[in-house]
């Protein structure tokens, strides 16, 4: 063996941390490539959704067809004698009045979260997602424009996107999985997106709102949660993601109960197509949110840990 050959091979002997000096010099946050066609995805959906839904005769057609003009909307919803909407009822959060007690909770929450597992990055992106998920929904509810296309009845040409109720789980279920723990984030992710099943699913049946006005909601919320997710890790001093350990079983459990929970909860007693549609809007808001909550910061977190393989030294 020649002396030239003796003073490669040291180069290919791992260390005592296993890898080999060119790999931790390029496995931080900062020199991993971080995809951004999540949140534009996201923000061009929510765009979609509006243009169609609100700014085409088809759209206000489609949606004003599931309500019934002549009767209360919310009187044959299942779910009405808990809406709160019934003399002594007590509506479940964030239904009826409760939507901003609710919302200052949740925020409360978020902070002693933050605090306890010093999360101090991600605590503050966790209350951006919630500031701004509620406050651009309520600034988009009251300067979007809703033209009447159709010559509807004069109850249906009221804006109503987005949905400030669906804005609630939504937002505070993403919020929520960046101040805990990554093992235990996908269980927080599914009694989250439950809450969203059940809430989305009753502000689409009861007539307060349109299935668009609750997925407008929720694409809102899920915009946020993706550009946090991929703009923290980039900040100073940020930890590089964690990699969130999901059960295999669960997001199969998870999806099959949000299915049963919304159709239960957009349930009537007057119309067939309007409870489906009811619980079919719930699960796709499920959908967004499970999504944005765990299947994208998993994937982006193996993507950070994941060190390209060292080159190999060339056969002299």
């Amino acid at each position: 063996m020649t002396q030239h050959d003796s003073s490669i091979l040291p180069a290919h002997r791992p260390d005592t941390s296993g890898q080999t000096p060119e790999v931790r010099a390029v496995s931080g946050p900062s020199s991993t490539k971080r995809p951004w066609m999540p949140p534009l995805l996201y923000a061009l959906g929510l765009l979609a959704m509006y243009l169609f839904a609100v700014h085409t005769p088809v759209g206000q057609r489609a949606e004003n067809g599931i309500f019934n003009s002549s009767e209360a909307g919310s009187l044959d919803a299942w779910f009405y004698p808990l809406s709160g909407s019934e003399l002594d009822s007590t509506p479940m959060p964030p239904m009826g009045q409760s939507a901003e007690p609710t919302l200052m909770v949740g925020l409360a929450v978020l902070v002693v979260l933050a605090l306890v597992g010093r999360y101090w990055w991600r605590g503050c992106a966790a209350l951006a997602i919630v500031v701004l998920t509620a406050g651009g929904g309520e600034v988009l509810h009251k300067v979007l424009p809703r033209p009447d296309l159709v010559n509807a009845p004069e109850n249906l040409v009221f804006q109503g996107f987005p949905s400030g109720h669906a804005t609630v789980p939504a937002a505070l279920t993403l919020a929520a999985v960046f101040v805990v723990a990554p093992r235990i984030r996908p269980y927080v992710a599914a009694i989250g997106v439950l809450w969203l099943a059940c809430t989305a699913s009753v502000s689409a049946t009861m007539g307060g709102h349109r299935p668009s006005d609750v997925l407008g909601a929720t694409l809102i919320a899920c915009t946020c949660s993706a550009l946090a997710t991929w703009l923290v890790p980039l900040l100073p001093r940020a930890a590089a993601p964690d990699v969130m350990p999901i059960p295999r079983a669960l997001p199969a459990v998870v999806l099959a109960l949000s299915a049963a929970l919304a159709l239960v909860c957009g349930a009537r007693d007057d119309s067939l197509t309007r409870s489906l549609t009811s619980g079919a809007t719930g699960f796709v808001c499920v959908a967004l949110v499970w999504y944005a909550a765990v299947i994208l910061p998993s994937r982006l977190a193996q993507t950070a840990g994941r060190a390209p393989r060292p080159r190999r030294a060339p056969d002299l």
